[in-house]
C-alpha cells in the first residue's frame, strides 16, 4: 500500500466509526455470529492454509485455533450486554447530591498486527475484542504465514462488515505505512524487538498499545512431583504446541537435581510415545516456519558447549524444515540457547540445588510471559506465586491459562503490556468514561466567591469530616 491508499483506508474506517454503525449491540453480535459461521463453513480451507504455512496438524489447528476462536465468540455473545452496561459507582459527599457511573465506550479505529505462529487465532482473537467494544478495525496478518493471510483477506470481507473491518496483506513496507497512521489503539503480537518499533511509532501520536510479546518462559520442577504426569504436561506444552513455536511454550526447565534423571527419562518416553522413533514422519507435530528460522535454531544447537549436551533428539532435515524434539542437559548459562528466546523444539534442562536457587535464576532475568511450577508443596507454591513475576502462571500444568476466558492473558516488562481474552479483550479496546450526574438543587453558596471566613470554616470542617462544626459554620454563613 502506498501512503495515499493507507490514508484513504483509515479515513474510510474513521467515517464508518463516526457514522455510529459499529456502536449498536446488534452490529457487534452480528459480526460475532458471522465469524462463527465463517469458522464452521470454511474449516477445511483454514486447516489447509495452516498446513501450507507451518505444517500444523489438523487436530492442533482445530483445538488451538478454530475452537478457541469459536469459544471466544460464543463467550462474548453470552456476556456482551453486561460488558456494555455502565457500572454504577458511589459518589463522595463533596459532590452531594449526585450519582455516578462508568460508561465503556469504543476507542475508535484500531490496528491489529498479528503473528505467524498461530496465524488464525492471533489474528482474529484481538479482532473479536475490537468488535465487542464497538470499534472499526484493520487486521494486518503476518506475511510469514502467507496462505493464512491470503485466506483471511478473502474471507473477512465475505463474512464481516467490510465498511468497518478490513484486512491488509503485506510485509514490512505495508506495516510501516500502517504504523505511520494515527490509530486509537494498536494491538501487536510478536517479538520484543518489533514491539519496541511499534511502541515508538505509537508514541508519536500518543496511541495506547497492547504488546503481546514473548520471552523465556521457565518451568520449575520440585523434587516432590508425579514425574510421569509432569513430563507429559511439559512435553505437550512444548512440542504439542506448534512444535514449541509459541510464546507460552516452556523455554527451559529448572529442576531439582534429585529429580533430573527421572524427569529426562520420562520426557524421552513421552516423546517416543507421542511422535515415534522418527518424529519427522509424524503427522502430529508441526514444522519450522521457514529457512531463516531453521538456521537460527540449528545455530543454537551447534554452538560450542551445547552440541555435546544433547541427551535426546537433535536430528534435523533442512528440506522438510524439521527439527526433532531435542533435550539439552545443563548447557552453559551464557550460551545463546539460555540467553535468547528459543521459539523452537529445543528444551534445556538445568539441575538446581533448590527451588530457591531456581527462583533466584528467574528473578535475575527479564520477566517471562509465563512461568510453570510443578510441586506438591503448598508452601512452595505460595512462595513462588508471591515472589516471582511473570505475565501468567500455571501450577502443575502448562499453557492452559491461555484458554481460560475468565483470566487476563498478557505479559509484563519485556514480555509485553496490556492483556486480553474474555472481558479483558473488551476492556482492552474500550475507554472507561467516568460520568457524574447532578441536578439543579443543592447548590451550595460556599462553593462560590467571595470566600468569607465562615465559608472557609464550613468547607474545611466539611472536607475533614467534622460535620457538626461544618453545620455551625453553614448556619453562620446563612445568617450573614
Amino acid at each position: 500500500m502506498d501512503p495515499l491508499q493507507t490514508d484513504r483506508l483509515v479515513a474510510e474506517l474513521r467515517d464508518a466509526f463516526r457514522s455510529g454503525r459499529t456502536r449498536p449491540m446488534e452490529w457487534r453480535a452480528a459480526q460475532l455470529r458471522a465469524m462463527l459461521r465463517m469458522i464452521d463453513e470454511r474449516e477445511g480451507e483454514i486447516i489447509e492454509a495452516l498446513d501450507r504455512d507451518i505444517g500444523k496438524p489438523a487436530y492442533e489447528t482445530y483445538v488451538a485455533e478454530l475452537s478457541t476462536i469459536a469459544n471466544s465468540c460464543t463467550n462474548a455473545l453470552k456476556h456482551l450486554r453486561s460488558w456494555m452496561a455502565p457500572d454504577k459507582v458511589s459518589t463522595s459527599m463533596i459532590s452531594f447530591p449526585s450519582s455516578g457511573e462508568i460508561v465503556p465506550e469504543p476507542l475508535g479505529v484500531a490496528l491489529v498486527i498479528s503473528a505467524w505462529n498461530f496465524p488464525f487465532l492471533l489474528s482474529l482473537d484481538p479482532v473479536i475484542g475490537a468488535i465487542c467494544a464497538g470499534n472499526a478495525v484493520v487486521l494486518k496478518p503476518s506475511e510469514l504465514a502467507p496462505a493464512t493471510a491470503a485466506l483471511l483477506a478473502k474471507l473477512v470481507p465475505l463474512y464481516l462488515d467490510k465498511k468497518a473491518i478490513r484486512v491488509v496483506e503485506g510485509g514490512v513496507p505495508e506495516t510501516t505505512a500502517l504504523l505511520d497512521q494515527q490509530w486509537d489503539k494498536i494491538f501487536y503480537t510478536g517479538s520484543t524487538r518489533v514491539g519496541k518499533i511499534v511502541m515508538a511509532a505509537a508514541a508519536k501520536n500518543l496511541t495506547p498499545v497492547v504488546l503481546e510479546l514473548g520471552g523465556k518462559s521457565p518451568v520449575l520442577v520440585d523434587s516432590n512431583v508425579d514425574v510421569k504426569v509432569t513430563a507429559r504436561r511439559i512435553a505437550l506444552g512444548k512440542w504439542g504446541n506448534n512444535n514449541a513455536q509459541a510464546c507460552i511454550s516452556p523455554d527451559y526447565i529448572l529442576a531439582d537435581e534429585s529429580v533430573v534423571p527421572k524427569l529426562i527419562t520420562a520426557i524421552k518416553e513421552c516423546l517416543l510415545e507421542f511422535y515415534g522413533d522418527d518424529p519427522s514422519k509424524s503427522k502430529d507435530i508441526a514444522r519450522v516456519v521457514n529457512g531463516s528460522h531453521f538456521e537460527r535454531l540449528t545455530g543454537l544447537l551447534d554452538e560450542d558447549g551445547v552440541k555435546d549436551k544433547i541427551v535426546f533428539g537433535g536430528a534435523r532435515d533442512s528440506n522438510k524444515l524439521f527439527i526433532a524434539p531435542t533435550v539439552i542437559l545443563d548447557p552453559p548459562a551464557d550460551s545463546a540457547v539460555m540467553t535468547e528466546e528459543i521459539f523452537g523444539p529445543l528444551l534445556p534442562v538445568i539441575p538446581v540445588d533448590s527451588m530457591e536457587s531456581a527462583m533466584s535464576f528467574v528473578n535475575t532475568r527479564p520477566k517471562p510471559l509465563a512461568l510453570y511450577l510443578f510441586t506438591r508443596d503448598k508452601a512452595l507454591e505460595k512462595k513462588v506465586v508471591s515472589e516471582t513475576s511473570a505475565g501468567g502462571m500455571v501450577v502443575n500444568d502448562t499453557v492452559l491459562h491461555f484458554v481460560t476466558e475468565t483470566m487476563p492473558f498478557g505479559g509484563v516488562g519485556h514480555s509485553g503490556m496490556g492483556a486480553y481474552h474474555g472481558k479483558f479483550s473488551f476492556d482492552a479496546f474500550s475507554h472507561r468514561k467516568a460520568v457524574l450526574y447532578r441536578g439543579f438543587w443543592g447548590d451550595m453558596a460556599s462553593r462560590y466567591p467571595p470566600y468569607t471566613i465562615a465559608k472557609q470554616t464550613f468547607v474545611k470542617n466539611f472536607l475533614q469530616g467534622n460535620y457538626l462544626e461544618a453545620i455551625k459554620a453553614l448556619l453562620q454563613t446563612l445568617r450573614s
